[in-house]
């Protein structure tokens, strides 16, 4: 009852530069490049069959042409509820160099 005005926490991986546009960097597990996405709201976040708003993506890194997938989960509001990866490791905002 007392958390029903309070804001989610932030997801660690995935960076909100407005309130439009959206920011991720994942590893690519075989050699390990770092390939970044950026993506919006009104573009690229798309709906599943269920209703829950969802950004998903291949990855190929431009070096060893690694091949991965992100998948990056919001709710309503779109608020970051999940990422996941197959072939990739998602790099935390805090290991960014920018």
């Amino acid at each position: 009852m007392f958390n029903l005005f309070r804001r989610p926490a932030p997801n660690p991986y995935v960076k909100q530069d407005d309130p439009q546009t959206y920011r991720v960097r994942v590893r690519t597990r075989a050699h390990g490049e770092v390939v970044e996405f950026r993506f919006t709201k009104g573009a690229h976040i798309g709906i599943d069959d269920d209703g829950n708003h969802m950004f998903r993506k291949p990855v190929v890194s431009p070096q060893h042409f690694d091949r991965g997938e992100l998948l990056v989960q919001f709710d309503k509001k779109y608020n970051v509820t999940g990422v996941s990866g197959e072939g990739v490791d998602f790099v935390p905002m805090s290991e960014w160099e920018d």
